[in-house]
């Protein structure tokens, strides 16, 4: 990153209660897009500080880098691959790409063959379970999405996740199914994912455990994949094969035939509902000024403080139930997006990066980790998320609603003004904490679109400051190697791979107590 006046700042260069003193702070300080309202006033920023970083960010080619996004240039250059996730979102009758549009026909279909009941299982019977099969972004994006939406639901088909290749996790989820009604998505770009291949082998025996026929499969899997040979090996019929592309990141393929589980749990019409708000956001982005361009502005403020100001990490609170998964969904998209040391040019990075992204729903969190953000020694920005309209109509829904935006309002004011008139040590709250608020006036699939992808954009904005590439995830990759050879260890008496002294003797101790 280039050298910018920024640097010059320091945190005891800002007094947010000071800033307020003036009264157009907020409308100064605040930006809006369509259902979405951003407030940045509580942030270590002023007219100048706001200037210098657009100025930043138009030296880093910000503008340019927006345009070849959109355009389809191969952004991804350790991979040459385009990054077209947006170009799922374009609505169908103005969508050139005639693989996605293709997709969409296909998904549209096999819904309505759900919903409709002209799909069966082996018994004859309607389907009334989804379980989908897959980690990383074949199960972030679904998962969060169809608990975020779940009174979105059209139907009475029950949506169900398994990740983890830890046994439990399938069998907990399969416990309380009928396998002559449940349905298996099996959902891995290769079809060689370890944790996926080896749950749908495990969901394959349970299935043919209670039917009596190996014919079943057909009924009961449809694969997400690029490899349709290793998928109809396993013996899912082509016709039920659903494509991806190796131009779409997992992290951001939920737009795509990844979204099955969603388009099946809300229906196609809310699906497509979800594609029309991030498209909206997708327009705003690439049309809007910088300075009034929400990505654009969150992104910039993450690269004052990670770049400039030394914050390690920033928290993500989402003052909704329904948006409780959103932390753990965003943490691979921001992490495994910017978590480079390297970049595009094939040097070390000079300034920190991705920093640590962490967060938990309001109001549990403040009885959790808020004190640390109160009065900790670690500089944590916040995003506060609240929905105004409440998501449920149960008993005085509107007064409870009313309480917990008032703890999302008044969780950033303290952060801010702190409580330094206390004279005990021990209970002064010291303040001029920054954070962001960003209100979405009700849940519904337009606007959770269009919040997932402020927060797309808002990622690559800081890849391009920091000039590393959002679109690749080597770092994932040696763990998996690696545990190739492990497993070979607790499995082959003859192997002779050598380890250090300490991975040794945890597989000898593992080796024996699995083998008694």
């Amino acid at each position: 990153m280039i050298s910018s006046p920024l640097s010059d700042f320091k945190h005891e260069d800002f007094h947010l209660a000071q800033l307020f003193e003036d009264n157009d702070r907020f409308s100064e300080f605040s930006v809006s897009h369509e259902n979405l309202l951003l407030d940045y006033s509580k942030n270590f920023v002023t007219t100048e500080t706001m200037g210098t970083l657009i100025e930043l960010a138009k030296e880093m080619g910000l503008t340019d880098a927006i345009n070849a996004m959109f355009a389809g240039e191969k952004i991804n250059i350790t991979e040459n691959r385009a990054a077209l996730h947006s170009a799922c979102r374009i609505p169908e009758e103005k969508n050139s790409n005639t693989e996605i549009v293709s997709c969409l026909k296909q998904m549209d279909s096999f819904v309505t063959a759900i919903h409709s009941g002209e799909w069966k299982g082996y018994s004859g019977n309607k389907i009334t379970d989804i379980v989908n099969i897959g980690i990383g972004g074949s199960d972030l994006g679904p998962v969060f999405v169809c608990d975020a939406l779940s009174s979105f639901s059209t139907n009475d088909i029950k949506p169900h996740f398994v990740s983890n290749v830890d046994p439990t996790d399938l069998d907990n989820v399969v416990a309380g199914l009928d396998p002559a009604t449940t349905l298996f998505i099996v959902a891995s770009k290769s079809f060689k994912t370890l944790e996926t291949i080896q749950n749908a082998h495990a969901a394959k025996n349970w299935l043919l455990s209670q039917s009596a026929s190996p014919e079943c499969i057909r009924n009961h899997f449809v694969a997400i994949t690029t490899n349709s040979a290793a998928a109809s090996e396993f013996g899912i019929q082509e016709q039920n094969l659903f494509p991806m592309w190796e131009w779409l990141g997992g992290r951001y393929s939920l737009w795509s035939a990844i979204g099955l589980p969603i388009a099946l749990s809300i229906g196609m019409n809310h699906f497509r509902q979800l594609l029309a708000g991030a498209h909206s956001m997708d327009k705003h982005f690439h049309s809007t000024e910088l300075r009034k361009n929400l990505p654009v502005i969150m992104g910039l403020l993450t690269v004052w403080y990670t770049g400039f100001l030394n914050a390690h990490s920033h928290a993500v609170v989402p003052y909704s139930q329904k948006l409780q998964r959103f932390p753990a969904y965003l943490q691979q998209l921001y992490m495994e997006s910017l978590g480079k040391n390297v970049n595009k040019n094939d040097e070390p990075v000079t300034s920190n990066t991705g920093d640590v992204l962490w967060g938990a729903v309001g109001t549990n969190a403040q009885h959790s980790f808020f004190q640390l953000l109160h009065q900790g020694t670690e500089f944590i920005p916040v995003d506060f998320l609240g929905v105004i309209k409440p998501t449920s109509e149960g008993n005085d829904a509107s007064r409870r609603q009313q309480y917990l935006l008032a703890n999302c309002l008044s969780q950033s004011l303290a952060l801010m003004q702190g409580n330094n008139d206390s004279s005990d040590q021990h209970k002064k709250i010291q303040g001029n904490k920054p954070s962001n608020i960003l209100l979405i006036n009700e849940l519904n699939p337009y606007n959770l679109g269009s919040l997932i992808a402020l927060y797309e954009h808002k990622t690559y904005v800081q890849s391009v400051i920091w000039n590393i590439n959002a679109f690749d995830q080597w770092g994932v990759q040696l763990g998996k190697v690696l545990s190739n050879d492990v497993f070979k260890a607790f499995t082959e008496s003859g192997s002779n791979v050598e380890f250090d002294s300490s991975t040794a003797s945890l597989i000898k101790q593992i080796g024996e107590l699995l083998n008694d």
